[in-house]
Formats: C-alpha cells, structure tokens, sequence
C-alpha cells in the first residue's frame, strides 16, 4: 500500500494537475496551428511561389507497383512541420511573456535577524573561552 499512498500524494499535488491541464489544452493549440498553417498559410504561399502544393512535395525512390507502395521521403510534409513547430513556438513565447508581464511582482520582505539556539549560544561562549586561554 506503500506505492499506492506515494502515488496519490504526486497525483494530488497542484503541479501535476496544472501540468495536465497544460498539456491537454496545448494538444488542442497545436491542432489549431497545423490546421492554420496547413489550410490557411501553405496554399497562398505555395501560390505565390509557382502553384506549388508543400504537402505534395516528395523525392520517390520506387514507384508503386501494384501491389507496393512507393517508397519516397515526403519533405513537403517536413516543411509543414517546420513552419507548424516555429509558429507554436512563437505563440507559446508570446504567451508567456504576456503572463509575466501581468504577474504581480512580488515584493522582497524584509528578513527577521534570525535568534540563535540555546546551543548556538553556548557554543559561541565555548568558542570565546577557547580563544582566550
């Protein structure tokens, strides 16, 4: 039961929830950006540069034959991912800066002088003892 108990504690920590929220919403942001990047962003620029349709890009190195399927490296498709990785990246940077710019800066609290244990204090006299024979 050991296991089980250390689980729940991390489990019902506030990070690993917050996380987890995280995460989802950030799943459903990166189907927005590749939809926006691939239907909205790809078509005018692949226009623009001669009618060309990114996610058609690709080096074959066997044809299909019947059966089999081409063997080939769909770069277009590496391109979409770039441009779609680069544009999340610098939303979740804006994001953040935008966060950190609305967090209330916490003030430095004065600290308290700190009041030495009994301990401390007779292991100082000792120690002032000591020096003086």
């Amino acid at each position: 039961m050991k296991i089980f108990d250390e689980f729940k504690a991390f489990a019902m920590k506030g990070n690993v929830a917050d996380m987890a929220v995280g995460i989802i919403i950030g799943a459903a942001f990166g189907k927005i950006v590749n939809s926006a990047v691939s239907d909205v962003l790809m078509p005018p620029l692949g226009y623009l540069i001669g009618g060309v349709d990114f996610s058609a890009l690709e080096w074959t190195f066997k044809p299909a034959i019947l059966t089999a399927s081409a063997v080939s490296i769909k770069y277009g498709l590496f391109i979409n991912a770039v441009i779609s990785f680069i544009i999340v990246a610098f939303a979740t940077f804006l994001l953040i800066r935008a966060m950190n710019s609305l967090r209330v800066k916490e003030e430095a609290k004065p600290s308290l002088p700190r009041v030495p244990s009994h301990e401390e204090v007779l292991l100082t006299e000792i120690r002032d003892l000591l020096k003086k024979k």
